[in-house]
């Protein structure tokens, strides 16, 4: 079963280039991908428009006037939960978007980890033994990604001893 990603994108204009963005998003596998433009003030929501056209599996949804970080996740997990047909739900804020530089560079980091970030979620949700909400189970993507790269130092380390 698919999961869907939320990303919050605000005035990201000249991080968008719309070839490489594709070329990330099409190779993902049971990822839908929905884009929030946060009423961005520059021309982002038509390369995220122009961007939609090249890929099966991504959605926009244009709020109009600005919204908190967590209000614009909560509007874009209401559209992932009413157009598809989702398992869990991850999300990447604004914020997180300056520590990849550009949306292009978080594209290919999902599309590199995308099978860990499939088994980390599902193991995540398993161990509370309980049945959550699509809200409830919504999930940070970015710390993940961090979280992965330490334990995998640790695995790494200890399997060179």
């Amino acid at each position: 079963m698919k999961i869907g990603i939320i990303i919050i994108c605000y005035n990201n204009e000249n991080d968008i280039d719309i070839d490489q963005c594709a070329k990330y998003l099409n190779e993902l596998k049971d990822i839908e991908i929905c884009l929030v433009n946060n009423d961005s003030k520059d021309n982002t929501y038509n390369l995220l428009e122009e961007l939609k056209e090249h890929c099966v599996n991504v959605s926009i949804l244009d709020i109009k006037r600005f919204k908190s970080d967590n209000s614009a996740v909560r509007a874009g997990a209401r559209f992932m939960s009413n157009q598809f047909s989702l398992k869990y739900l991850g999300y990447v804020n604004s914020n997180s978007l300056f520590k990849y530089h550009s949306i292009v560079l978080l594209f290919k980091a999902i599309r590199d980890n995308q099978v860990d970030i499939l088994n980390y979620n599902q193991s995540f949700l398993n161990k509370k033994g309980i049945r959550l909400t699509m809200f409830q189970s919504l999930f940070p993507v970015m710390d993940y990604l961090e979280k992965m790269n330490i334990e995998n130092l640790y695995t790494s380390l200890n399997h060179n001893q």
